[in-house]
């Protein structure tokens, strides 16, 4: 078997099943790690700017995502929506909410690797797993020009295989040949990307879960001064 056919045709499935068996160990057996460790209390210089930029560009990046590849191409079709037409989105949505993204990631890394009292404070899961997505983000705000220059040249082919291959594993009738001809900046990203779902049950990411259940009704969290004890 091909390091292609691997990467492109098996590990999709192993991260799928690290990140859905694992998330599902971790909440049944470590609960109490279950959570997104905040360190606002230790220092609050750009923490507010980094987080939302962070976490605004990268929802609205993953349901680009989702939305953009899971949805079969005779959809937008019927919707009126050209093929050319769902690149330029693709193209103008990636470069806003990943600007967005890339900004609020990097202040929130640089704030965790050199704001002494974070760091201190902070797992290497922390600084690797954000060190991972803005490597992730970096790679696929990198394929931007090369999408670009498809749409210069009429040819949404790159972004018709790229749905179909998400879609072959989704539907669980992998295809690696799909992706025989696209360029190699998408195929890298692809893989750090699957990387993510693979290390997020061992990382803080995995609060993420709670979002659209715990997070609107939660409490209040309570913090009282040295000085009144």
């Amino acid at each position: 078997m091909s390091l292609h056919n691997f990467l492109y045709g098996i590990y999709p499935y192993i991260a799928l099943t690290v990140f859905l068996l694992g998330s599902w160990l971790r909440f049944d057996r470590e609960q109490y790690t279950w959570k997104s460790d905040s360190s606002q209390l230790l220092s609050k210089a750009n923490m507010r700017l980094g987080s939302n930029l962070f976490h605004i560009g990268i929802i609205a990046i993953f349901f680009g995502h989702a939305v953009g590849l899971l949805t079969p191409h005779s959809v937008f079709k019927a919707l009126g929506v050209s093929d050319m037409a769902h690149q330029m989105i693709a193209i103008w949505a990636g470069s806003i909410f990943g600007g967005m993204c890339l900004v609020g990631g990097a202040i929130l890394w640089l704030r965790r690797i050199f704001n002494r009292r974070v760091s201190a404070t902070s797992r290497g899961s922390d600084k690797f797993i954000l060190t991972w997505l803005l490597i992730t983000l970096i790679i696929g705000l990198s394929t931007i020009p090369v999408s670009i220059s498809h749409a210069n040249h009429n040819n949404p082919g790159v972004m018709i295989a790229l749905a179909e291959w998400v879609q072959s594993i989704i539907y669980l009738h992998p295809d690696p040949s799909l992706l025989n001809g696209v360029d190699t900046i998408f195929k890298v990203h692809l893989f750090f990307g699957m990387t993510v779902f693979l290390v997020f049950p061992f990382t803080r990411m995995v609060h993420v879960w709670s979002a659209p259940f715990g997070y609107i009704n939660r409490p209040y969290q309570i913090v009282r001064s040295k000085r009144f004890r």
